[in-house]
């Protein structure tokens, strides 16, 4: 079973800048693609940015680009996502995601709030 925990949310002002982290209990190799997803309150979950293993290229939602920045350490088997230039619509809790052969793994998500 593939394990997932994010780390680094928090409180921050506009224009603040936070690094969240994903430790992966595999091999980050041993995953097709990675992945930052958000949920709002009252929103759907959407995809923030994606990474992909085997490819290696990036993708980023509209809303983020130029803002945000996925990467990865394959030595420590975590995921990032550096988040420059935060809004307030960026507050959402944070998930992430990855896709291991056919199992889909979620962590249990951290809280971004941005607001002065």
């Amino acid at each position: 079973q593939v394990q997932l925990v994010e780390s680094g949310g928090g409180l921050v002002q506009p224009g603040g800048s936070l690094r969240l982290s994903c430790a992966a209990s595999v091999s980050i190799e041993s995953t097709t693609a990675m992945a930052w997803y958000r949920q709002a309150p009252g929103k759907q979950r959407e995809l923030v940015a994606t990474l992909g293993i085997s490819r290696r290229g990036t993708s980023y939602a509209d809303s983020v680009k130029g803002r945000f920045t996925v990467s990865r350490d394959t030595a420590l088997n975590t995921l990032y996502l550096q988040m420059n230039s935060l809004k307030p619509e960026d507050t959402a809790v944070y998930y992430c995601n990855a896709n291991v052969g056919l199992l889909v793994a979620w962590g249990q998500g951290t809280q971004v709030t941005v607001s002065s």
